[in-house]
Order: structure tokens, then C-alpha cells, then sequence
């Protein structure tokens, strides 16, 4: 059995209370992911949106040119908040997402950037899959009114540790995304999220444990800190599940850092136990891995 976890890793997750005020927020980013580095976590993640609040009226208002890259720091502060940061903590970081604007095209796309621990720029994921629900007497939402979607599936390879995926919010919904990642071998799923109130209740952890349990990796879910009082209400309760879908860590509703410690032994044990690898029958049903799969926008 290949090992996918070189070595122990200490993951965070910064369930981030987040406001309208983005230098307020990248500075308060920057406190708690200096806070986790300290606690020893060498893979620190912040919640989507996490320099601006959440809602179709505010990602325009928000966006970030990120194109050509580098970009500058007066198009994109937020990369730059983010590239100093991993660099100063020594640690990889997943910074979220945040609204960004392509000149080229004149779309918006929720993106989320993750940088090494010198501050480089290693991977970029669009959310493939937009959030357009419509749930009577609860909740409507429709990002496509002014968010365009990714195409590719994003594989992060962390070399001390190992390969992971990066997705952002509503993708975790979409089991081939997960499943693509298992089979090429990630030992990691990071969805940064803002699930709200209704969806939140429903799936947020129902979620995170079936891609936990279907691919046997770990899976971290970050969500923004909730508040009341914005016009979106984000659900909280970020959570780390191991590969037999235990739940290792979870926060409350406020703003929290939740931290786990992620080894090679327990995917092991859980895959030797039901060894599903083994099982499947791709005489009978595809291997989604194996199709045709975009890895470049």
C-alpha cells in the first residue's frame, strides 16, 4: 500500500469572525494564523471569503486583480497580506477564498490561493461549482448572478508531506471531485466553506464525513465565525474527520482556531480494515480518475 502521508502534519483550521472592513480583516487573519504557527500547525487554513463578507453584492466591491502574476499589491492586497503571512509563520497556508476579477474576461470567480512557507504562490482553485439554490421559505442564493465558475480540479503537492486537494464550499457536494483526488493519491481534502444557517444544519458535517468515509483520506472544512447580525449567516462548526470519518476536532459558532494532528497509521488502519481500493469494480462502473479530467484552467 503506497504511504501518502510522509509524516505527521498539524493542521489548522481559523474559523475567522469576518467583517466589512478588509484591511481589519487581513489583519485579524494575520493574528490568529500567527497564533496557530505558534501552536506548531505547519498547514493553517482561513474560510472562504474570509477578506469580505459573503454575498453576491459584495464580491464585485471586494475583487482582487490576480492576474498577471504576481500582481501588484494596490490590485491585490489580500495576496500579498497572504504571501507574507505563510512566509512569516513558516508554514503552509490556504488562504480561503477571496472575490477576484480576471480583466482579461471581465469575470468574477471565488478563489482560493495557497502559498508555501516562503511565501510562493503553489496552487490557485476557482470554486468549480457555484452556489445556486432556491429553497422555499428558507433560503435563495445565486452566485452565477455574478460569479463565473473553475474548471479544473486542483492537486497541491506539499513535499515533506504529501499531496491534498483544495475546493472551496458547494464542491464538496460533487463526490468526483473527492473521489479524483483519492486516486491520485491526495491524503487530504480542504474545503473552505460558508455553509449558512439552513444548509449548514442539513449537510455541513454529513458532508465532511461522506468524503471522509467514501475515499478513506482526511477531510478539514473552514467556515467563517457566525454573525447575526451580516446579511449572510455563516454556520460555523469547522471540522477536521479522519479517514474512517471520526470527527477529530470541530468549532462552536464563534471565532475559533480547531487543530488536528494527521498521520500516515490511521489511513492505513482504516484501509486495511475495509479495503475498498481493492473492491471496486471498474469492469462494471467507470473510474472517474481516469477520464477526462482538467488539472490546468
Amino acid at each position: 500500500m503506497a504511504t501518502l502521508l510522509k509524516k505527521p502534519l498539524k493542521l489548522a483550521l481559523v474559523q475567522l469572525a469576518t467583517s466589512s472592513d478588509k484591511s481589519a480583516n487581513l489583519s485579524r487573519a494575520r493574528s490568529r494564523v500567527l497564533e496557530a504557527a505558534k501552536q506548531g500547525a505547519s498547514l493553517i487554513v482561513l474560510p472562504e471569503c474570509f477578506n469580505s463578507p459573503y454575498g453576491c453584492q459584495y464580491f464585485p466591491k471586494y475583487a482582487e486583480t490576480l492576474l498577471p502574476s504576481p500582481p501588484s499589491n494596490e490590485k491585490a492586497p489580500s495576496f500579498h497580506a497572504l504571501s507574507d503571512l505563510a512566509k512569516d509563520a513558516n508554514a503552509y497556508l490556504l488562504g480561503g477564498s477571496i472575490p477576484e476579477y480576471e480583466t482579461s474576461t471581465k469575470k468574477y470567480f471565488n478563489t482560493s490561493l495557497m502559498f508555501n512557507p516562503k511565501g510562493e504562490l503553489i496552487a490557485t482553485h476557482r470554486k468549480v461549482h457555484l452556489f445556486d439554490i432556491d429553497i422555499p421559505g428558507k433560503i435563495t442564493f445565486k452566485e452565477s448572478e455574478i460569479l463565473s465558475p473553475g474548471n479544473k480540479v486542483t492537486l497541491v503537492d506539499l513535499p515533506e508531506y504529501g499531496r491534498i486537494a483544495v475546493a472551496i464550499c458547494y464542491d464538496i457536494r460533487f463526490p468526483e471531485l473527492a473521489m479524483i483526488a483519492a486516486r491520485k493519491q491526495c491524503f487530504l481534502l480542504l474545503y473552505p466553506g460558508a455553509f449558512n444557517l439552513t444548509t449548514g444544519a442539513l449537510h455541513w458535517s454529513l458532508q465532511a464525513r461522506a468524503r471522509a468515509m467514501d475515499n478513506q483520506v482526511y477531510v478539514g472544512l473552514c467556515s467563517p465565525a457566525r454573525d447575526m447580525e451580516a446579511s449572510y449567516n455563516a454556520w460555523g462548526h469547522s471540522m477536521v474527520v479522519d479517514p474512517n470519518a471520526a470527527v477529530l476536532s470541530e468549532a462552536g459558532e464563534n471565532e475559533e482556531i480547531v487543530y488536528a494532528d494527521l498521520d500516515e497509521g490511521k489511513i492505513q488502519e482504516t484501509r486495511k480494515g475495509i479495503p475498498l481500493r481493492g473492491q471496486r469494480r471498474f469492469d462494471v462502473y467507470p473510474d472517474v480518475s481516469e477520464g477526462k479530467v482538467n488539472f490546468e484552467e
